[in-house]
């Protein structure tokens, strides 16, 4: 039996303790909480601030002149109740449980000190138990439902224990279960205003985590599918490399044996680095058969421009083609990137300037190839678009790759254009080459303010966002 007892005594004094602690971390950290303003409109951001700080000042002097004249204080206990409640209800918007133990020391000093009571409110006057409210409304709006709660059991018992302590002594009209319904209201409402800002913060906080996440993951599928067509373009000179490693001692006379060793040794590293890409290209490559990135299917260049343009031409967008400079063929990479870019930026007209007047612009230059794509202000309203809008990240993808530059935006006169400046090699011009005199359309580097979504390109083969 003793040890029973003792064993309820130890855990009712563990108790005691882990309440105790808890309160005076909860009740006792004033630390600095300010207020929040108004998101919108910005220039009302004070506002909250503003209304709390005149009405606090309109309670506070209703409150002096009830202690003055109808519970008889010492005026310099009207200055003492008037200044803490005062400070309560402004250090409260900065400091919430600092507010609250300043309101509670005033409405502590006209307990003690009232000489008069009668038939008046007791112990909370009516303009105290007001400021009271409005502290624990400021308290509610920033700390835990936990903490509001034990702020408004304390407000509550220090009503009560006010009755017990001098309600016998004085004739009284108490409002203490008046305090208990609007404190406990007022809390109510502060907790859910609370609960509605964290929230809506939260999902702010949400939005933004998943946009990140969608600009990565678009970022790395975007990676993926340049790995997966540059594969073969560098597939195709590997396999050139074999053969031609093969076939060379057939063409020498007598080879020697060394020259035979180094071209077998050619011819293996071509194809041991052929098996590599196909490996790599096994977890790159799309489950999808019809994936346009299908090993078997040819990558675009530059020639395949005109096909292209009268693809969009007959999905009814008015598309002009102009040249400058000495054409000649690039390398892989760079007609690939090419391509891909005038591509994605003829969807976007499509899906986002129906009517308008598209000029593509190509310009060969000695060590650069300029390419622009700029089209008129839509005649016709587009559709709503359902893409992600990351046609643009996958083009600076492309372009940054190769170390070259693209800039998108809004035309002065309307419209929008998109230029690219890619790095090639300076190979000598063909013989019989002829330059094309006619002009590009001029490039606009300012970078958009909103980028028009990337739509779907017209073509089976096309990137889609």
């Amino acid at each position: 039996m003793g040890t029973a007892l003792d064993w309820a005594g130890q855990t009712v004094r563990a108790l005691e303790r882990t309440v105790v602690r808890t309160l005076r971390q909860d009740l006792f950290t004033l630390g600095r909480d300010p207020l929040p303003r108004m998101s919108r409109p910005r220039w009302l951001a004070r506002l909250p601030h503003v209304g709390v700080c005149l009405l606090g000042f309109y309670l506070t002097l209703a409150y002096g002149d009830q202690l003055f004249n109808m519970y008889h204080l010492q005026p310099e206990l009207v200055i003492l109740a008037l200044v803490t409640q005062g400070l309560g209800v402004l250090v409260a918007m900065s400091r919430p449980l600092a507010g609250f133990w300043l309101s509670l020391a005033s409405a502590t000093v006209t307990v003690l000190a009232a000489t008069r009571v009668g038939d008046h409110a007791w112990p909370w006057t009516y303009a105290n138990l007001t400021l009271h409210g409005l502290v624990l409304l400021l308290v509610s709006l920033r700390v835990r439902p936990r903490i509001a709660v034990e702020v408004l059991a304390v407000s509550v018992g220090w009503g009560y224990l006010a009755v017990l302590v001098n309600g016998f002594g004085v004739g009284y009209r108490h409002t203490v279960s008046q305090a208990v319904v609007y404190f406990g209201l007022t809390v109510v409402l502060g907790s859910a205003l609370r609960a509605r800002r964290v929230a809506r913060t939260q999902l702010v906080e949400q939005e933004s985590l998943t946009a990140e996440e969608r600009a990565r993951r678009t970022l790395l599928e975007e990676r993926s599918r340049i790995a997966r067509e540059l594969h073969d373009v560098v597939a195709h000179h590997m396999s050139v490399i074999s053969i031609q490693a093969q076939v060379a001692p057939h063409l020498v006379e007598n080879p020697s044996d060394e020259l035979k060793e180094n071209l077998a040794g050619i011819r293996g590293n071509a194809l041991e680095a052929l098996t590599e890409l196909r490996r790599v290209l096994g977890v790159l490559r799309s489950e999808d058969p019809e994936d346009p990135a299908d090993p078997h299917h040819p990558q675009p260049t530059l020639a395949d421009l005109d096909a292209l343009v009268d693809n969009v031409r007959g999905a009814g967008l008015d598309v002009a083609v102009e040249r400058a400079g000495i054409a000649r063929p690039l390398g892989p990479g760079a007609e690939l990137t090419a391509y891909r870019i005038i591509q994605e930026a003829l969807s976007n007209c499509l899906r986002h300037a129906p009517g308008s007047h598209v000029e593509v612009g190509i310009a060969y230059g000695p060590r650069e190839l300029h390419v622009c794509v700029a089209n008129t202000a839509p005649t016709t309203a587009a559709p709503p678009s359902p893409g992600a809008g990351h046609g643009l990240l996958g083009m600076r993808e492309r372009a940054g790759m190769l170390g070259g530059e693209l800039a998108a935006g809004p035309r002065p006169g309307g419209g929008y254009e998109v230029t690219a400046v890619l790095p090639v090699d300076a190979p000598a011009a063909p013989s019989g080459a002829a330059p094309v005199r006619a002009a590009v359309p001029t490039a606009t580097a300012s970078p958009p303010a909103s980028p028009p979504a990337s739509p779907p390109a017209p073509r089976p083969d096309k990137d889609q966002e």
